[in-house]
């Protein structure tokens, strides 16, 4: 009885630490990554369709600074250019035959601070997506206990194996949190 809980509550934190991995992903760290530019919604085709860089070319870094745009369609390319320009994400992004470069620029030391700032707060945000989790888990299965759907017994072994999994999900979290700090910090 207990099971299905258990099963469904891990699911949606691997779905909210998912989600933190993402918003963190969008960070700037100084380094070229994938991630700084795949999830910028284009207005594609004359805008008759929104649809994600990563839907509309190949991403790759070409070097730590570097990152190339590759569309599928050639005729998308200024979409992709101007789509980039206009996400404020501070990134210039120069057209070269068929392809798009972003150069990246080194971050300055305020700068850093600002994203290492925005990133705590994503990480928050996380933790409480797990914490919000965590207690609705907790709620579904204090109503079986009430009801007599499962034993005394049953609760308290559920409790404890929610919060060991929402101990787990927060650890990750945190792991994650100290990386991209780190990687922030690194010139």
């Amino acid at each position: 009885m207990i099971e299905p809980i258990l099963a469904h509550t891990r699911d949606h934190m691997k779905k909210a630490f998912e989600i933190t991995v993402n918003d963190l992903g969008g960070i700037r760290s100084g380094r070229a990554t994938p991630a700084l530019v795949e999830n910028i919604v284009i207005s594609a085709y004359g805008g008759t369709q929104h649809l994600k860089v990563m839907e509309m070319a190949t991403i790759t870094t070409m070097d730590a600074k570097t990152i190339v745009v590759s569309p599928y369609d050639p005729s998308a390319l200024v979409d992709l250019e101007k789509g980039i320009q206009d996400a404020k994400t501070g990134l210039s992004p120069v057209v070269d035959k068929d392809i798009i470069r972003i150069t990246i620029q080194p971050l300055s030391e305020e700068r850093r601070q600002e994203y290492i700032k925005l990133a705590r707060a994503k990480l928050e945000s996380g933790r409480v997506m797990i914490r919000q989790i965590r207690q609705d888990a907790m709620k579904g299965i204090k109503k079986l206990s009430d009801e007599k759907q499962i034993s005394e017994d049953q609760w308290h072994y559920g409790e404890k194996k929610i919060q060991e999994l929402t101990d787990e999900m927060i650890a990750e979290i945190d792991g994650l949190g100290q990386r991209k700090e780190q990687e922030l910090l690194t010139v």
